[in-house]
């Protein structure tokens, strides 16, 4: 081979040579740290970029999206001493690249060695109740104190969150116990309460239905009260109105019996023949032991002689023809337009008889017959002294 074909050969390559050192390009969300001569230049930007050629040169290449780094689970003792062990998750992203390479050596591991003394720190001044209750406010110190730290190193720290704490097994043990115990605690108070609030309700059902029971019967003895109230003053006014009917009607039969005997204008015979038609009466009763004759009994039998016509004439008084002395009179019609006037209120309009409760009907009682239907039923029957003349 020729040297000029070997030079141009050696030629062309330094060519490409400086062509790709001249030439860089940067991806996305990514960013280069330039160097020339060993010292920073400038960070590139995504895209393509020209350097000069054995002077400058990528120092580093930085991943500009939020990234996350799960730490291995870190011992930490709590301030009752109890070692529990807790995994973090730290979501931090890159705001300076080049802090990120000159600032710290290794961010990645300066950052994990932050965590653990920052969360020993937190986690030591806490009770393992409190570690297990309170990861909110470890979360927000860690985030704080990671935050304001890693930023000289060109990092900010978004959000810290502990993904486990792992307590021991006799400590786990035990908590399972607690847990139990409580939930137990809890199920015998809910039992209990539930218990009490069905023993309440059951008295309280217990005493409505009493005051209820109570009530009904009071209102019972009350209706039964005014019923048998309202049926005996009913009854005294039925048996004072029927007393009193009588008492008219014995006053009236006395009226018209007494009238009767005026207007016939009895004789001593009559009167006589009553009289002893009276005595056997007298004689009645078990109790009578001893009767004593009247001394008008022989007077009234010397009249009855004498009406028989034992004296005298001999002529009986049954053969007498009747005289003026209202013999053979046609009796007069009897006036009952007034017989049946009681002049007494009905039973129901009276206020003894009135209830006053309001649950009971004011039944009225049946309407009595009018005067007018009461004269129309007299008329009907066969009137006193009315009879047939051809009476015996």
């Amino acid at each position: 081979m020729e040297p000029a074909i070997i030079a141009l050969i050696v030629v062309a390559l330094l060519v490409i040579i400086v062509l790709v050192k001249s030439v860089t390009i940067v991806p996305q969300a990514q960013a280069k740290v330039i160097e020339r001569l060993g010292r920073y230049s400038r960070t590139l930007s995504p895209g393509l970029s020209l350097l000069v050629p054995f002077v400058d040169r990528v120092r580093a290449t930085i991943d500009l999206r939020e990234q996350v780094i799960s730490f291995p689970p870190q011992p930490v003792i709590t301030s009752d001493n109890l070692q529990v062990g807790i995994d973090t998750v730290v979501y931090f992203q890159v705001t300076d690249p080049r802090l990120a390479v000159y600032g710290i050596a290794n961010y990645i591991t300066g950052m994990e060695q932050l965590t653990t003394t920052t969360l020993r720190n937190v986690v030591g001044g806490l009770n393992l109740e409190g570690a297990l209750t309170g990861r909110d406010g470890i979360n927000s110190q860690l985030r704080e104190v990671l935050d304001g730290t890693t930023g000289p190193w060109g990092l900010r720290v978004a959000r810290v969150e502990i993904k486990a704490i792992d307590p021991p097994p006799s400590i786990r043990d035990s908590m399972e116990k607690q847990m139990r115990a409580d939930r137990d605690k809890r199920a015998i108070i809910l039992q209990a309460e539930g218990a009490r609030q069905s023993a309440i309700t059951t008295a309280e059902g217990q005493k409505a239905a009493a005051i209820l029971s109570a009530e009904g019967k009071k209102q019972s003895a009350i209706l039964e009260a005014e019923a048998e109230r309202q049926s005996r003053i009913l009854r005294a006014e039925g048996e004072r109105a029927a007393l009193f009917l009588q008492a008219q009607g014995q006053a009236k039969s006395i009226e018209t019996v007494f009238q009767a005997i005026h207007d016939g204008k009895p004789d001593q015979g009559l009167l006589a023949y009553q009289y002893l038609q009276t005595l056997p009466q007298i004689a009645q009763g078990d109790a009578n032991k001893m009767w004593i004759v009247p001394s008008e009994f022989s007077k009234a039998l010397e009249g009855l002689s004498r009406l028989g016509g034992a004296e005298g004439d001999g002529k009986s008084w049954l053969d007498v023809e009747p005289s003026g002395n209202g013999g053979g009179r046609q009796a007069e019609g009897i006036d009952t337009s007034s017989w049946f006037e009681s002049q007494l209120p009905r039973a129901a309009d009276q206020p003894e008889a009135k209830i006053e409760l309001s649950s009971i009907a004011d039944v009225p009682p049946p309407t009595p017959p009018s005067l007018s239907q009461a004269k129309q039923e007299v008329r009907e029957t066969p009137q006193l002294g009315q009879g047939s003349p051809e009476g015996p």
